[in-house]
């Protein structure tokens, strides 16, 4: 079963920008294995609390300008 793991900030991705990456990265596995892969494949899309991650010895936080609009 392929599987990709995903992780972005929470709040960057709208319902409607995760269900496009869900579908781009399925196609993009069943590209390389065949179709047969499809009903197999698993994506997911992990948010990560602010704070939850650092970058460059500094805590992340995503600012309001980059938070997603469902």
């Amino acid at each position: 079963m392929p599987f990709a793991n995903i992780k972005v900030p929470q709040d960057a991705l709208s319902r409607a920008q995760k269900a496009e990456i869900i579908h781009r990265v399925t196609d993009l596995l069943v590209e390389y294995l065949s179709e047969a892969a499809r009903p197999h494949t698993m994506v997911l899309i992990e948010d990560v609390p602010d704070g939850g991650y650092g970058r460059a010895d500094a805590v992340f936080v995503i600012p309001d300008a980059y938070r997603a609009k469902d």
